[in-house]
C-alpha cells in the first residue's frame, strides 16, 4: 500500500495526519510519535533538522524527548535532544501545531521527583526547547524516595500554571501506576493521561498482562517505546547478516527461533501490502487496545520513510492473527 491514500477524489491525505485522540482529551496526535532520543546521538544537528522537517512534511505533529537524552554519549551532558529541537523550533516556527513531550527524573543533574527538582527540571527543559509550555510532561520513572502525593501535587501545580498541558508516566510498576492514578482521582489532581512503556511484537507479556488493564480502566493513551525492538522489527537483522548500527548488539538478542518466526510473518504481511517490514511492525501496535501512537525514530530520512506507511496500512483480521500467533 502506498504511504499516501486519496480520499474525496483528489485530496491526498498525508500518512501521519493527526487522527488519534491523546487519552481522554480532544487533542489529536499522529499515529507515529517521533522519538527524539536520536538527536545529538546517532543524528547530528543537521540530520536532526532534516528528520524533523520530513516528519512534519508527512503530517507528523507528535515529538518525544527527555532531559536525559543523550547524556550517555561522551561529551554530552543531557538536554542535547531538547536543545536541537529548540533550535529547530526557533528556525522553523509552527510551535502551536506540534505536540511536544518531554520527561523528568533520570538526568543525573536533575534526578528524581522531589517537587523542587521537578520545577527546576521543567524550567531547564523549557529553556532548551525555546518554548513556554510542554504539551505532555512525563515522570520518566517512579521515585519511591519521595512521597507520591508530594510529587503528584507538584505536577498538578505545573498544569495549573499553564507551563504543562498534560501529564504522563513512564516505567512505573503496575501497582505504583495504579496507586498514582487513584491518588490523582481522590485528591482531584491533574491526572496522568498516557503511559510510555516497553511494548512491541517481541516484548508483549508484561505489558499485556499487567499494564493494559490499567490503560483500559483509566482510558489512558499507551505510547510504547522500543516499538521496533531496538531495530529488530525493521527486518534488517537476519541470520548471518552484520548490521552497522549503535543498537545492533541489543537487537541481536531477539534473533532466535521465535524471532525468526516473527520475521517470517512480518515478511508475509509486508509483501501483501508492498511496504517495509518496519511499517507493519508499527501498524500491528496500532491494532492493540489502548495504543495511540508508538514511539519510533530513525537516524536518516530514508529510515523515517520506511515507517510512514504504518499510518495507512489496514491490516486484515487474518494478518493480525498471523502476527499474534507468530509472536505468542
Amino acid at each position: 500500500m502506498s504511504s499516501r491514500q486519496v480520499h474525496n477524489g483528489d485530496m491526498p491525505t498525508l500518512p501521519l495526519t493527526p487522527s488519534r485522540p491523546l487519552g481522554p482529551t480532544d487533542v489529536l496526535v499522529s499515529p507515529l510519535c517521533f522519538g527524539g532520543n536520536v538527536f545529538g546521538w546517532t543524528a547530528d544537528t543537521e540530520a536532526s533538522f532534516a528528520l524533523l522537517d520530513e516528519y512534519v512534511a508527512q503530517g507528523g505533529n507528535f515529538i518525544d524527548t527527555a532531559d536525559v537524552y543523550s547524556e550517555w554519549i561522551p561529551g554530552n551532558v543531557g538536554g542535547d535532544s531538547e536543545t536541537i529541537i529548540g533550535e529547530w523550533l526557533a528556525a522553523r516556527g509552527g510551535r502551536e501545531n506540534l505536540i511536544i513531550a518531554s520527561k523528568v527524573a533520570k538526568l543525573t543533574a536533575r534526578k528524581g521527583l522531589a517537587p523542587d527538582n521537578i520545577r527546576a527540571a521543567l524550567r531547564d527543559s523549557l529553556d532548551r526547547l525555546q518554548t513556554d509550555y510542554i504539551d505532555l510532561y512525563y515522570a520518566h520513572e517512579d521515585d519511591e524516595n519521595v512521597p507520591m502525593l508530594d510529587y503528584l501535587q507538584a505536577f498538578d501545580e505545573l498544569v495549573k500554571s499553564g507551563t504543562v498541558k498534560y501529564l504522563a508516566a513512564s516505567n512505573f510498576s503496575p501497582a505504583r501506576l495504579a496507586e498514582a492514578l487513584r491518588l490523582q482521582r481522590e485528591h482531584d489532581l491533574s491526572p496522568f493521561i498516557a503511559i510510555q512503556d516497553l511494548y512491541n511484537l517481541v516484548e508483549r507479556t508484561k505489558y499485556e498482562e499487567t499494564l493494559a488493564p490499567i490503560v483500559a480502566e483509566y482510558q489512558l493513551s499507551s505510547l510504547p517505546y522500543y516499538a521496533l525492538a531496538k531495530g529488530f522489527l525493521t527486518g534488517k537483522y537476519r541470520p548471518g547478516v552484520e548490521v552497522d548500527s549503535a543498537r545492533a548488539k541489543g537487537a541481536a538478542v531477539y534473533l532466535d527461533e521465535r524471532g525468526e518466526r516473527i520475521l517470517d510473518a512480518l515478511d508475509t504481511v509486508a509483501t501483501a501490502h508492498d511496504c517495509p517490514v518496519a511499517a507493519v511492525s508499527l501498524a500491528w501496535l496500532l491494532t492493540r487496545p489502548g495504543v495511540t501512537a508508538p514511539v519510533a525514530s530513525g537516524r536518516t530520512v530514508e529510515q523515517l520513510r520506511d515507517l510512514l506507511p504504518m499510518g495507512t496500512i489496514d491490516l486484515t483480521a487474518a494478518e493480525v492473527e498471523l502476527l499474534n500467533s507468530a509472536s505468542a
